[in-house]
């Protein structure tokens, strides 16, 4: 078993810079059913199993993603792994965890943060009529080869499944560092940044309430409903205020011991019920 899904590790946490942090942080309080509260120069929004943090700064950018480990002895594992690696570790840049948080960055300049929460979150428990933990974060690179060594070797993440174009050069990678398919999700393009993170709503019936408060408010879906075929499972897209992608998702699958997947690069792989966005 790799060392991070040993650690149990598992997406806590984001934040993402704005132009307009205010304006960002109430769209995900209304849209992603979450309290929203203002500290300092920063928004927080918080929902059961969701938070989102918002900084001043340049649009569609990724401040950093926050994963909390098991427990304390988890992350000291990991910790210990990353140094052995010799990846550089920088202070931990997130209020949501205490000063035994550690960080890094990956070659594409992402910052990824592990900790352990303070207070464990419940993704059973419910704020209010919508279930959607925060799951996944995805990013582009234009070097796949060596963002994927840094996830799968350096911080010891699972390699779930890979896609490959006809020349067999790899276009998007799913690493994992928990049971699910991934935690990160990595798409080759002509430019590094983030492209979208993503909530599991857990059941198709719930995409549909999604889909039900979503149009209550006039927030279209742009993307689906469809079925991804690395993951196996179905979603829908909608666009926030900056114009980031946000997924919810429902049914992802569950990878205990099988060998890493190999997929075709065509837009059936990416959705198999319909339109695909391709990213190369």
């Amino acid at each position: 078993m790799s060392v991070a899904v040993a650690a149990g590790a598992y997406l806590h946490h984001i934040e993402l810079e704005s132009g307009d942090p205010a304006a960002l942080a109430d769209f995900y309080g209304r849209a992603m059913d979450m309290a929203v509260e203002h500290k300092g120069e920063n928004w927080i929004c918080r929902g059961p199993a969701r938070v989102m943090l918002f900084k001043k700064g340049k649009a569609n950018k990724l401040g950093y993603a926050a994963f909390a480990c098991r427990d304390e002895e988890a992350l000291e594992t990991l910790r210990a792994h990353v140094q052995k690696q010799k990846v550089a570790i920088i202070p931990s840049p997130s209020t949501q965890f205490d000063k035994r948080a550690f960080a890094v960055q990956d070659p594409e300049g992402n910052r990824m943060v592990f900790g352990v929460a303070n207070e464990p979150m419940d993704p059973i428990r419910k704020r209010g009529p919508i279930h959607g933990p925060l799951q996944h974060v995805t990013v582009t690179s234009t070097n796949m080869a060596a963002i994927e060594d840094f996830y799968a070797n350096k911080l010891g993440f699972a390699v779930s499944d890979r896609v490959r174009n006809d020349q067999g050069a790899v276009t998007t990678c799913f690493l994992r560092c928990n049971h699910e398919h991934h935690t990160v999700a990595i798409f080759l393009k002509s430019e590094a940044g983030l492209d979208h993170h993503s909530y599991e709503a857990g059941e198709w019936g719930t995409i549909k309430d999604w889909a039900d408060h979503l149009g209550s408010m006039r927030i279209p879906i742009v993307w689906g409903p469809g079925r991804h075929g690395p993951g196996n499972n179905l979603f829908i897209f909608i666009k926030d205020t900056d114009g980031n992608m946000i997924e919810i998702s429902a049914e992802l699958e569950v990878v205990h011991d099988r060998p890493v997947k190999e997929w075709k690069h065509e837009p059936y792989t990416l959705n198999m019920w319909g339109p695909a966005i391709m990213r190369s």
